[in-house]
């Protein structure tokens, strides 16, 4: 029993060094071409109940370093039972190149992912050469079009930019150690051309390569539709490349309670069980790291403490390597805390997950 929990903390600890050793020698970046033809593009939102959140969205929206006539603003309001549309509207008549739609109420004769319904109909409206989506919550960098744009090197399809959780508090700031985390894997697998997510509140798609893949409506329903098209894309034979760097920052809202965190998170399960075998083996060693160093600790006492030290030290290098080269700075000495908040939130997920309770989005109930 010690040799195979043993082996369970090695392989987390050798995880982590291949990932450094990875993450500097095979960093892929894409620079601004300031002399580049920008190409036309069109911003996706869907928007549902966003009153408190889109005034700063738009209010970033107005600051994009971007020739305006080749960008297309456009909105979809999701049955909204708030001001949104009110704000949409005002908005999109004080601008030239913006407009929104209301969606069609949706019926319960089969299964629907309504952001993905409502982004397929904002597809049939928009006519930029490159689709832009982000989320009614965020709030985009000034040079967030380019640094997308910028990204599609070669044979990629989808890019992908980096999220950085803003709010106050105690949980907002582990939140935002749980994107770095994410994000760190699935920048260093990008780089070595193995298929990632989405982030359907940060990334981009070329006009061609989403008509290619048929688009959000012909996806197959899923809570979490930007996975399903990173899926989508890999399938037609494009790369979904990580583009992390200052230019592609974009900031997100955290989930103000735990019960919203952890409903949050078991929507989210619902893709990763969808997510390729060798990620699930990834992600299991992640979470059984844990119960392994509590079982040494009581076998083997303080001898097991160096291996604990290396392995949060190491991860919170990553942490802090990651997003700087974002442009944002993090506290060494609070990253070091993560492991405290990551077994006990991930431990949570998973009882909820099979907890036979229905998921709660956007104010709709998912059975």
């Amino acid at each position: 029993m010690i040799q195979l929990v043993s082996l369970i903390l090695s392989v987390v600890l050798i995880q982590f060094l291949l990932i450094l050793y990875r993450f500097n020698k095979n960093w892929v970046k894409f620079p601004i071409d300031n002399n580049l033809d920008w190409p036309t593009v069109s911003i996706l939102v869907a928007a549902r109940n966003e009153e408190e959140n889109l005034p700063k969205l738009l209010e970033s929206f107005e600051k994009l370093n971007y020739p305006r006539e080749k960008i297309q603003f456009l909105f979809a309001d999701d049955q909204s039972e708030d001001e949104t549309p009110a704000i949409l509207k005002v908005w999109c008549e004080s601008q030239t190149n913006a407009s929104f739609i209301t969606t069609k109420k949706l019926t319960d004769l089969h299964p629907v992912n309504p952001k993905a319904e409502a982004l397929a109909q904002l597809s049939e409206v928009a006519h930029g050469e490159v689709y832009l989506f982000t989320d009614a919550d965020c709030a985009v960098s000034e040079n967030w079009v380019k640094g997308m744009v910028s990204g599609f090197g070669p044979n990629v399809g989808m890019v992908v930019g980096v999220t950085h959780v803003y709010w106050k508090g105690f949980l907002r700031f582990f939140q935002d150690l749980d994107w770095w985390n994410t994000q760190g894997f699935m920048k260093v697998a990008s780089d070595l051309g193995v298929s990632t997510s989405g982030m359907g509140n940060n990334m981009a798609v070329k006009k061609g390569h989403y008509d290619e893949c048929g688009g959000f409506e012909n996806l197959k329903f899923n809570l979490t539709e930007d996975l399903e098209m990173s899926k989508a894309i890999a399938k037609a034979g494009y790369r979904v490349h990580s583009e992390i760097k200052p230019e592609t920052l974009v900031l997100t809202k955290a989930e103000k309670s735990l019960k919203k965190l952890l409903t949050q998170r078991k929507r989210w399960m619902f893709g990763v069980l969808t997510l390729p075998w060798y990620w699930k083996v990834i992600l299991a060693f992640q979470f059984l790291y844990f119960p392994a160093v509590i079982f040494l600790i009581f076998q083997l006492g303080w001898l097991i403490v160096p291996f604990i030290l290396a392995k949060i030290f190491l991860q919170a290098g990553f942490h802090r390597s990651l997003a700087s080269r974002a442009g944002v700075k993090l506290s060494y000495f609070r990253v070091l805390s993560f492991d405290f908040y990551f077994f006990p939130t991930t431990a949570l997920t998973i009882l909820y997950y099979f907890w036979p309770s229905p998921i709660e989005w956007k104010s709709r109930i998912y059975p």
